[in-house]
């Protein structure tokens, strides 16, 4: 038997223009424009309107005052105007969030990104897409690897050389710069060059970037998989070293828009590393220490994570104010009375908790645990060559116990000591 489903007629059109204006719109965008009572765009976008009866209103901000500002005109025919593809880096997302897509109606035109595909001769799928727009530039420090091909979204005019200083500081100064301005427009224009001789001055503010990133043999690779140098990293010691912190990760399991708890964060690796192996993904950096949460919020930038949230707080009490993760990593503290049970309760269902120690007393704890929930307990021993006289031998590292569980899955969480 067929359920039946409420049909809603659509009452928000969203409209994305390029350079070219109303003349780049196809019939059915133009229409939609024309018929709307109630149009909404940035100035620019206003300024290509005809002068109608129609109710003109200016992007207020910030966003959010357009969200009431919509709910209020729920069954009027409204019509919001953008740049480009509203779903990429646009309007178009924050409107999916608030109203259901039964209700509206998405017409956009060329992305920033197909543009500058096409200009460059890129297929998507090999390309990396990034925004400056509103963002730190040290966001781009995440995708800087050899052989990668990059959009960026410029913030403004200054980016290009933002982009290219950046680029010569992290070793990559051979890397090939196109930027391009006004795609799809009759002011189009196309500038060239390497990274670190750039030294075009500052053109249009609406431009986007496209980077061939090539490397020289003395570049210092920081890839995006786990497993970081350990020097990379600002530390005063507490740090979840890079075996162990390449085994933990895999242990926490994460996925794109997934969201961490690093509990007793130390210097960050583990969040940081967690939040750079997609961009979608989300990570709390929990550290009571104060000069500690600071290092974090350099590592942070440094390596291309600028969005990792840093609470410097006392766990488990700042805790219940957070949102709910998808996985915990317990790195420190995991004596503190509460702490543990505060997490376990926290952890969304189907969600994963791993905590390393190094103590018996640790230890002891973990054994308790995994008597009461399951999971599995793993050793982990690493020993690295040292000189040893006029030869070489074996140094091993203190040893860490890791308890690994996951919420209520059955059989994931018997216990294993294989």
């Amino acid at each position: 038997m067929a359920m039946s489903r409420k049909v809603c007629t659509p009452w928000l059109w969203v409209v994305g223009i390029g350079d070219r204006g109303l003349d780049g719109l196809s019939k059915e965008a133009r229409e939609l424009i024309s018929t709307a009572e109630i149009v909404i765009g940035g100035k620019r976008h206003l300024s290509l309107m005809p002068k109608t009866a129609q109710e003109h209103i200016v992007w207020p901000s910030p966003i959010s005052i357009l969200l009431n500002k919509l709910t209020e005109f729920r069954g009027t025919k409204t019509c919001v105007l953008a740049t480009g593809d509203p779903m990429c880096y646009g309007i178009g997302a924050s409107l999916c969030k608030t109203f259901p897509i039964q209700e509206m109606i998405i017409l956009p035109s060329p992305s920033a990104l197909s543009l500058a595909c096409a200009r460059m001769g890129w297929p998507h799928q090999d390309v990396e897409l990034v925004t400056l727009h509103g963002r730190p530039l040290a966001i781009l420090r995440g995708y800087l690897q050899p052989l990668a091909k990059i959009v960026v979204l410029s913030n403004d005019e200054n980016s290009p050389r933002e982009v290219a200083e950046l680029l010569t500081e992290q070793g990559f100064g051979n890397s090939q710069i196109t930027v391009l301005e006004h795609m799809g427009g009759s002011s189009e224009r196309r500038i060239e060059g390497i990274a670190r001789s750039w030294s075009e001055k500052p053109g249009a503010g609406f431009n986007t970037i496209a980077i061939e990133i090539l490397s020289s043999p003395e570049t210092v690779l920081v890839t995006r998989h786990p497993g970081l140098e350990d020097d990379l990293f600002i530390n005063d010691g507490m740090l979840t070293k890079k075996e162990v912190r390449a085994i933990t990760l895999s242990a926490l399991q994460p996925y794109p828009g997934s969201l961490l708890w690093d509990v007793g964060a130390g210097s960050g690796s583990v969040g940081i590393e967690w939040m750079r192996l997609s961009q979608r993904s989300l990570a709390i950096a929990i550290e009571e220490d104060v000069d500690r949460a600071a290092t974090i919020v350099k590592n942070a930038n440094q390596l291309g994570t600028p969005k990792l949230q840093v609470i410097n707080a006392h766990a488990p009490e700042c805790l219940l104010s957070l949102p709910r993760p998808n996985a915990i990593f317990i790195g420190g503290g995991i004596t503190t009375e509460d702490l543990f049970d505060q997490c376990w309760e926290s952890l969304q269902e189907g969600g994963c908790l791993v905590t390393n120690v190094v103590t018996i007393e640790g230890e002891e704890i973990l054994t308790r645990r995994q008597a009461q929930l399951g999971g599995s307990i793993t050793k982990i021993n690493i020993s690295k060559s040292e000189p040893l006289g006029k030869y070489r031998g074996w140094r091993s590292q203190m040893p860490v116990t890791q308890l690994r569980l996951f919420k209520n899955l059955g059989e994931r969480n018997q216990i294993n000591e294989s």
